[in-house]
């Protein structure tokens, strides 16, 4: 399988809308953005794989995380093949591609394959700690940090990943110096992340996991298992957070307008535009108090897709 085909089919395989978005992209950020992309959503999908007990996820995490540093590994390989069976029919494709995404990280331009080894250390590191807190007893984070910690662990190091790179290879990337879109960046991608949170809470809480911080929820005398049975109780906390992940995505819409580019502006304005929509919806429908998962419904998603090419052009 050559380097366009891993590019190509997997990507669609996996993630359309992410496809399309690399599809915009400057030719020479396909390559480290698209791999870095690969490489995290099989670290996610480790994590994730219910299939497999959590010891063991952290267990072939660790070794996925090993072979990004290091270099393929048959033994660890043969053993994430075996151990970890998804059941989602893309995802097992993942798994099955690894070592091509990993023999493809060794051959990328130096520079970006330290940046997206550093950046994959960084993800799996907060996946690890997400399946060993939330896999505990109390199967909850412990307060505001830990929950500001995870959303920097898992997004907001790619806010920082994406910026080093765009400055790297695009002339005149931004208005603002590097520091100073880091910063955003790092904001831009917790907010995208609280916003997934916060619309996957209910599903969680069916799981035993328990995003909304432990101490805010004893304050409030309520117990994470009541969260289904007595929502209303954990409103206000809620509304928090929701009000967080408006303030993140204020610094992404900074980033965005920073950006030189159209098709950097329009890479940015789609994810941001769609966590600003589902907030409206979580705003109007309290997920722990309806009865559906929220999400933007599709024709709004292609509207928002025309309005955000419209909107990068234009400037």
């Amino acid at each position: 399988m050559n380097q366009n085909h891993l590019g190509n089919e997997i990507l669609k395989s996996v993630s359309r809308s992410f496809y399309l978005t690399i599809r915009v992209l400057p030719r020479e950020l396909r390559e480290p953005i698209g791999l870095a992309y690969l490489l995290a959503r099989t670290s996610d999908t480790i994590a994730d794989s219910t299939t497999a007990p959590a010891e063991v996820r952290l267990k072939n995490l660790a070794a996925f995380r090993e072979m990004i540093e290091q270099g393929l590994d048959s033994v660890k390989l043969r053993m994430l093949r075996a151990e970890i069976v998804p059941a989602d029919t893309s995802e097992r494709y993942l798994i099955d591609c690894a070592d091509e995404c990993l023999t493809w990280l060794h051959s990328v331009f130096s520079v970006d394959r330290a940046d997206i080894v550093d950046v994959l250390r960084t993800i799996t590191r907060g996946q690890e700690l997400d399946l060993v807190r939330l896999n505990s007893c109390a199967g909850t984070v412990a307060n505001t940090q830990e929950l500001e910690e995870y959303t920097y662990l898992v997004a907001g190091c790619v806010g920082e990943f994406w910026t080093r790179i765009c400055f790297r290879h695009v002339a005149n990337y931004a208005s603002l110096d590097i520091e100073a879109m880091e910063g955003l960046g790092r904001n831009f991608g917790k907010g995208l992340q609280l916003v997934n949170i916060l619309r996957d809470l209910p599903a969680d809480l069916k799981s035993g996991r328990c995003y909304l911080p432990n101490d805010e929820l004893a304050a409030a005398h309520i117990h994470p298992k009541e969260l289904l049975t007595k929502p209303f109780g954990a409103h206000e906390i809620v509304e928090k957070w929701i009000a967080r992940a408006e303030e993140l995505l204020a610094d992404g819409k900074r980033y965005i307008d920073a950006i030189r580019s159209w098709r950097l502006r329009y890479a940015c304005i789609l994810p941001w535009a769609l966590g600003v929509r589902t907030l409206l919806y979580l705003r109007k429908h309290p997920p722990l108090e309806t009865s559906v998962r929220i999400k933007v419904p599709r024709h709004e998603v292609r509207a928002i897709m025309v309005r955000s090419l419209f909107d990068a052009v234009k400037r």
